[in-house]
């Protein structure tokens, strides 16, 4: 009864703050423009989605620890200030670019920072091994040191694990709802996980279970089509959710990787294409698998539905399968993103025999000056 009440508790917030924000993104002029390339949509779209989604994640949170059964010897208040300080310092940084453009050098900043925040907060610093899918453990409590700084290996590892979250959310925020839903499928994947009888913690399943509420409920303004967007801010903080619940978990990588495996690799797809063609990682433009998608007729719902539904079935199998099942499992995801990516080659080629190169598609439509991959 308590999840379920947290997560109508969620949703109704996220519905009611949501288009609240709306206004201030239009008071202030914060606005996604129409333009080449990556932006698809044919009007202005208010940004700050995503503090909309951080507000009533923030407060159904402080509700939770004010009159929820929440054990501080379990997870110490520390660990939350993290989360909420860490989110605060994404939020914050993704505003400003929302309205002022920040450049790249400064941008990626605020993910650097909030990811230290985490590490400083102890979530998962304290861990001394993670599962080896083929028997056993895999020891990562040691020390090394780098000029007169001493680090623990885990501290580093947790620090680079939130960085790839906050970034595999921050490329996947493409198409109308993706991100958000996607992150949805996640937070519900965690909250069933928590309540598994190896795991059983329910401070985990009840920010879970707040974060999906959330996320449904600013999925309503956010869907196809989309009347706010989440923004620089609101993208990454999604990331930075997922990865600090993963890691609480019991640094349940492979779950997170099962959930969010097709943008990562999506991400890494591009990225190499790029290096291999002699361009910048760097630059945005429409290689994206969510384009690619588009690009060879499916609408923007369809492209999204299709998404949802390989995460959502790769999140259930993430539910029941143990560490060697789910290395299997990851085998498999990447065999589909392998045949998805050749796929939409084929049948773009096929459905534009006039363009000699695939690509060159970046070429002939402009890239993004923007640093967005």
């Amino acid at each position: 009864m308590q999840y379920l009440l947290l997560f109508f508790l969620a949703f109704t917030l996220a519905a009611v703050i949501t288009p609240l924000i709306k206004r201030v993104a239009a008071k202030f002029k914060v606005y996604d423009l129409p333009g080449p390339v990556r932006k698809i949509h044919n009007r202005p779209v208010p940004f700050l989605g995503g503090l909309a989604v951080y507000l009533s994640f923030l407060i159904a949170l402080l509700i939770y620890l004010k009159f929820g059964h929440v054990n501080f010897h379990i997870v110490p208040v520390k660990f939350f200030l993290g989360i909420i300080f860490g989110g605060l310092v994404l939020v914050i940084g993704g505003a400003l670019d929302d309205k002022f453009t920040l450049p790249p050098k400064i941008l990626w900043l605020f993910p650097a920072i909030a990811s230290a925040i985490i590490v400083w907060s102890g979530i998962g610093v304290g861990i001394k091994f993670i599962t080896n899918p083929f028997g056993g453990v895999i020891n990562i409590n040691h020390n090394f040191q780098f000029l007169i700084f001493n680090f623990q290996l885990s501290a580093l590892l947790v620090w680079l694990w939130m960085m790839g979250m906050i970034f595999t959310t921050k490329l996947l925020d493409g198409l109308d709802g993706l991100c958000s839903g996607i992150a949805l499928i996640g937070g519900l994947t965690m909250f069933l996980i928590s309540l598994g009888p190896k795991v059983n913690q329910p401070i985990t399943a009840s920010l879970a279970i707040i974060f999906s509420g959330v996320l449904l409920g600013y999925l309503i303004y956010a869907f196809n089509p989309a009347s706010i967007f989440l923004g620089e801010g609101g993208s990454t903080f999604l990331g930075f959710a997922l990865g600090v619940f993963s890691i609480i978990l019991g640094a349940k990588i492979a779950t997170a990787l099962l959930v969010m495996g097709i943008p990562i690799l999506d991400v890494a797809w591009v990225i190499v294409r790029r290096i291999w063609y002699h361009r910048s990682p760097f630059l945005g433009d429409r290689q994206h698998l969510h384009f690619r998608l588009l690009d060879i007729g499916l609408s923007q719902r369809q492209a999204v539905l299709v998404l949802y539904g390989i995460s959502a079935v790769f999140g259930g199998v993430a539910v029941f399968l143990q560490s060697l099942g789910k290395l299997i499992a990851l085998v498999i995801l990447f065999c589909v993103m392998l045949f998805l990516a050749i796929s939409t080659v084929i049948l773009y080629k096929r459905q534009h025999p006039h363009i000699p190169d695939l690509f060159d598609y970046a070429e002939k439509q402009g890239v993004d000056e923007k640093s967005k991959v």
